[in-house]
């Protein structure tokens, strides 16, 4: 939702977000039961919790708002200086207009050369707890080794991280990560469950997409065209499988997430109400056991 942007000069936003066609979205996925909206500080630098703000209005409350701090780190040295926590949160309530957010996360996890700030930043997000200001500590990050280094000290009720058919790595039964939401009973929940659109077929390696700067698909490896020549065929058996259309690929890989206890909810990107249509097509059938294990062997 928050459109192009950089921090630092490096690009980490998306392109044509056009906010009457976000709202038409979000009305829609609110009259077929979506109610948990994630959103982050960086996310257009604080456009996107205000778009959100405002399309949802005087309904706020009735739904779970997450949002994030840590890649945008405003004039401080270190996005998880506690006092620029302190301050993100609270600019965040503004923006979203609320007296607190539902889920608050630790957006990576870099704490610092030899985690400086990690002591700190958990001492401030409980004190934030404690104030009534967020409910529940979320913990994002991108590795085993700092989930396997954080949970025990953050204890989040949450974590969040990429997750898809192409790449369940946090998933899988012998991975680490896996492991400590068992062993602490912690919900996963799994952004780019289509991978921005790998799963649906949209590309093809005869035409690989161009991103223009700002985007921060610009410089992803999946998108070149070797890759995606690696992964047509695979999303050719997905489509004799399950059927060819963004609903039906959509409900494959959505679903394939979901068959695993240990994830809460994904949380599929959407900038139109086509997108938002697609994304939901599927929610009220699961896989059988025998679709999960096609697409699990599909991708091993």
């Amino acid at each position: 939702m928050g459109g192009l942007n950089w921090v630092d000069g490096v690009s980490n936003g998306w392109a044509d977000v056009d906010e009457k066609e976000i709202s038409e979205a979000i009305n829609y996925a609110i009259d077929n039961g979506v109610n948990h909206f994630d959103n982050a500080d960086v996310y257009g630098n604080g456009r996107a919790e205000r778009m959100l703000a405002r399309i949802l209005g005087k309904r706020s409350n009735n739904f779970i708002i997450a949002t994030k701090v840590g890649w945008f780190p405003g004039t401080a040295e270190h996005a998880y200086e506690p006092k620029h926590i302190r301050h993100q949160c609270e600019q965040s309530l503004i923006n979203l207009k609320r007296d607190y957010i539902d889920l608050y996360y630790f957006h990576h996890g870099n704490f610092g050369e030899n985690d400086k700030y990690l002591d700190d930043a958990v001492e401030v997000m409980y004190r934030l707890r404690e104030e009534g200001k967020i409910r529940l500590i979320g913990q994002s990050a991108y590795k085993h080794d700092d989930f396997v280094k954080l949970i025990p000290k953050v204890k989040p009720d949450v974590i969040q991280s990429f997750a898809s058919a192409i790449d369940d790595r946090f998933l899988k039964e012998d991975s680490p990560t896996r492991k400590l939401l068992d062993q602490h009973n912690i919900s996963f929940i799994a952004f780019g469950p289509i991978a921005q659109g790998l799963l649906l077929g949209k590309y093809h390696h005869r035409n690989p997409p161009q991103f223009e700067s700002g985007d921060h698909r610009a410089k992803k490896e999946a998108f070149k065209a070797e890759n995606l020549a690696k992964l047509e065929p695979k999303i050719e058996q997905l489509k004799i499988k399950f059927g060819p259309s963004n609903q039906e690929l959509s409900r494959a890989a959505l679903q394939y997430l979901l068959y695993y206890k240990q994830v809460g909810a994904v949380i599929p990107g959407f900038r139109n109400l086509d997108q938002v249509k697609s994304n939901l097509s599927g929610m009220d059938n699961p896989l059988t056991l025998e679709e999960f294990e096609f697409i699990k062997q599909l991708f091993t």
